[in-house]
């Protein structure tokens, strides 16, 4: 990892020609590029910063990690890693921290079936103009997924294996952002090969997961970009020609706002955050969509169990150092099943064996025996979890279609989710037969969610929409381009406003969103290179080029 990329709030400017907000994929993105194209960056991101080393690996150090909120409730630091939002309807979970989701994603880098795109739910261009498939190209280039070579080694493999056999379709090796070997990445970090700890979803210790915060951030750092945390922006405003961003320190309540003037700003706060930020700043005055908020899409993202008798699965991570000496866990997915449906889009899935971080080890038994599924669940409090029944249990990370029916709606100053119904999407029930099947094969028992037995709602960490994209306003929140369109009809834009993450996306993609996150963010910096006549200070990778003489 190298040195601390950000700076203390006292060393921001008091402009930039781009501020960004957010750090995740798309922020990013839109930070290294614009660096690279030589603008003057500043990116302001609500989370704090995170070294190596610094993830949670123990229970006491996750608690401290995990804030939730909803309704009235709100617990734990406004910068826990871990950001719970418990809705009426559906809980999202989010990470906060620089890198944004990144840093506790399973890593999956999945591109969607070519059916998504082909929904008029897209504008044309995002279909016609060839430009995607260079965001792809750039961004594995940058990302750079690989398969674990020896996947067939790993014990939980093997245990999606039999159900594969049964099912008559056998897992894959999953492509994942993760460093098998030594190595220097494509912006010059050197990273460490992967330790097959599985403890991705908690944060990577050692460094060679290929987060936002190895890959993107110290690329646009290293090209001039400001990197500011624990700030959290409040809306954003016309200042004269340009543009004015008020924020205020995580956390700090209702202190005044502080602002700082720019000439673009990317919004890059997540599905959750951007859409806050853009309903507070229609709140305000600021003209936009009425689609503002809407086709809030949960990409029919499942985590389900399964307890057999026989079968060892070996799927809670043991972290670094490792606490269980055995078989060897893996990446958090090294194998998925794929269940493609050539008739009905909707009706595809894919089906990941999954990892429970080590942290979270010393809970699981009384998850398990709060819902009162897993009577053996007593025994692994005194056998341990990695040698009691839980060692038996299989952890299903599901990715599938819903109908993008949520809306994002602002309460008090909140974005909130509204979803009535939800729980009777058929992704629920066509994920739950096919996982109810799946674990009959093997002789396991089907666990929905070991909460279910008290009404749990669903969940998802793979949350997309609320400033979806459109043909003009009365169809989406901003162009092809990511431009937000400046009303309620036609396709005039707020000129130099743009969104730049998970909340463009219009629809669920049914796989796990960050590389098209990322290939979305890399066509609309290209976009904007070819818009404004710019190229990069180094010779050109990825399209940007090509973009220009477009």
């Amino acid at each position: 990892m190298p040195n601390r990329l950000s700076s203390i709030p006292e060393h921001m400017k008091p402009a930039y020609e781009v501020v960004v907000i957010g750090s995740g994929y798309g922020g990013g993105v839109a930070a290294s590029r614009l660096a690279r194209l030589g603008k003057r960056v500043c990116v302001i991101e609500r989370g704090r910063e995170y070294a190596n080393g610094e993830f949670p690996s123990r229970l006491p150090e996750l608690r401290r990690e995990l804030q939730i909120s909803g309704g009235k409730l709100r617990s734990g630091s406004a910068t826990g890693l871990y950001d719970f939002r418990m809705g009426e309807d559906m809980h999202v979970l989010v990470g906060c921290g620089l890198g944004g989701g990144s840093l506790i994603n399973a890593a999956v880098a999945l591109q969607p079936d070519a059916r998504v795109f082909a929904d008029e739910a897209w504008p044309d261009a995002i279909r016609d103009d060839g430009l995607l498939a260079r965001g792809y190209d750039a961004a594995r280039a940058s990302l750079r997924p690989s398969r674990y070579m020896r996947a067939d080694e790993i014990t939980k493999f093997k245990a999606l294996d039999k159900i594969g056999e049964r099912l008559g379709k056998r897992p894959v090796a999953a492509p994942v952002v993760v460093n098998f070997e030594d190595s220097v990445n494509a912006f010059g970090v050197e990273q460490p090969a992967c330790e097959l700890c599985g403890d991705c979803c908690s944060g990577c210790n050692i460094g060679a997961k290929n987060t936002v915060a190895m890959t993107y951030l110290p690329d646009a750092h290293a090209h001039g970009a400001e990197i500011f945390t624990e700030l959290s922006v409040d809306h954003v405003a016309r200042d004269g020609a340009g543009w004015r961003v008020h924020f205020r320190p995580t956390g700090s309540g209702e202190v005044p706002l502080a602002s700082v003037a720019a000439e673009t700003i990317v919004l890059s706060a997540g599905t959750l955050g951007s859409t806050e930020i853009l309903l507070r700043s229609r709140e305000k005055g600021l003209p936009v969509s009425d689609r503002l908020g809407e086709h809030f899409s949960a990409n029919g993202d499942i985590v389900a169990f399964a307890l057999g008798k026989e079968t060892r699965v070996n799927a809670i991570g043991v972290g670094i150092p490792p606490k269980f000496e055995g078989d060897t866990v893996g990446a958090c997915v090294t194998g998925q099943i794929e269940l493609p449906d050539e008739t009905e889009l909707a009706r595809s899935m894919t089906i990941q064996e999954g990892v429970l971080p080590s942290a979270l080890a010393p809970l699981l038994p009384v998850f398990f025996l709060s819902g009162g599924r897993i009577l053996g669940a007593a025994q692994s409090l005194v056998k341990g979890v990695y040698q009691g029944p839980l060692s038996h249990l299989h952890t299903f990370f599901v990715v599938s279609h819903d109908s993008a029916s949520g809306k994002l709606v602002l309460e008090k100053g909140k974005a909130r989710l509204r979803w009535p119904g939800v729980e009777k999407e058929a992704v629920f029930s066509r994920v739950d037969d096919a996982l109810a099947k799946a674990a009959g094969t093997v002789g396991a028992r089907y666990i929905k969610h070991p909460l279910s037995a008290t009404g749990a709602k669903p969940a998802t960490a793979h949350p997309l929409g609320g400033c979806g994209m459109g043909c003009d306003a009365g169809l989406g929140v901003v162009n092809h381009k990511g431009q937000v369109f400046a009303g309620t009809t036609g396709e005039d834009v707020h000129s130099g406003l743009y969104v730049c993450d998970g909340a463009i996306i219009p629809r669920s993609i049914g796989c796990n969103p960050l590389l098209t996150i990322t290939a979305l963010a890399e066509r609309a910096m290209m976009l904007y290179a070819r818009d404004h006549q710019l190229l990069p200070r180094e010779p050109s990778e990825g399209g940007y080029a090509e973009a220009r003489s477009a």
